[in-house]
């Protein structure tokens, strides 16, 4: 395999016992019949301690200059959130689009599912969006066939919103999340509409993002993970199996609440900019960190 940053002109083989084996012969001048056999080999590794493991997920190879700082804000506005009865903390962000129909998803199953060996088109596609509320472990699944825009984000909050301020003695609502396209703090219609959410339900709103390319720190990434290795297994052949198996997962013991949105979002709405002028003034960002941590106030 080539260098896959393209820093060097190396050719990269798999360090197999088998090539081991092979390289002792061609770069030690060891003859076949002077070396054990492969598997006496692959023994004497492990002893070695070269058993296989797991390769461990590196480190993001990019890192702004601000990441820092980013990092020591975001959890300075968490435990803040946290430790106030008034604040309520969700984390929320938008899982890969999924396909529906006989295809793997690369898991186990005892019940021998097989499916189909290419993804051909599917019968349909579904694109979940998840709110986990980090505290308390409560998390909120929906799936739609249409695109999960900011617009349709901030549906969902509309939709959360009685049920929390009927839970919680509400003042401010945190959101953590990772600067999508949908949901970044340069997103006109994303902050238009939650500048109308501000003054609808007389809550100051709170956005504090993760920093680029360390989008796995947003906890409701956890929340994708539970799912991803709940369903993995089996075969969703259908949207009825896919949400049955969401509506059966547990995250820390709690099972969510999952609904499928019928209405059509139009990708692409924006704020002119005459009109972003008056929702500007009302954003409060924080100095130095402007797109990453932004107030809204009533």
């Amino acid at each position: 395999q080539t260098d896959p940053t393209f820093r060097s002109t190396r050719i990269y083989s798999p360090l197999s016992a088998d090539e081991v084996r092979l390289r002792l012969i061609a770069q030690r001048g060891y003859s076949d019949i002077e070396l054990p056999c492969t598997r006496t080999l692959r023994n004497k590794l492990n002893e070695l301690g070269y058993q296989l493991r797991k390769v461990r997920k590196c480190r993001p190879l990019k890192k702004i200059q601000e990441t820092d700082a980013i990092f020591e804000e975001v959890h300075q506005v968490n435990s803040e959130a946290d430790q106030d009865d008034g604040i309520l903390r969700i984390s929320l962000d938008t899982k890969a689009t999924v396909k529906v129909g006989p295809f793997s998803r690369g898991g186990y199953s005892r019940q021998g599912e097989r499916a189909c060996d290419h993804d051909f088109a599917p019968e349909a596609t579904l694109t979940p969006f998840g709110i986990l509320l980090p505290k308390t472990g409560d998390n909120h699944l929906w799936f739609s066939q249409s695109k999960v825009t900011a617009d349709f984000m901030v549906d969902r909050l509309e939709e959360m919103m009685p049920q929390w301020k009927k839970r919680f003695a509400l003042h401010t609502l945190v959101i953590n999340a990772d600067n999508g396209p949908e949901s970044s703090g340069r997103r006109t219609q994303w902050l238009k509409r939650l500048t109308e959410l501000s003054d609808t339900h007389q809550l100051t709103i709170q956005l504090a993002y993760y920093p680029p390319y360390h989008s796995k720190y947003n906890p409701v990434e956890r929340l994708w993970g539970v799912l991803e290795n709940h369903w993995q297994g089996e075969i969703l052949d259908s949207i009825d199996k896919a949400l049955g198996l969401a509506r059966s997962m547990t995250y820390r013991g709690i099972k969510p609440t999952v609904r499928k949105v019928t209405k059509s979002y139009r990708k692409g709405v924006t704020v002119a900019k005459k009109a972003m002028l008056g929702i500007e003034s009302r954003l409060e960002r924080t100095t130095g960190l402007e797109h990453w941590f932004i107030k809204i106030a009533p």
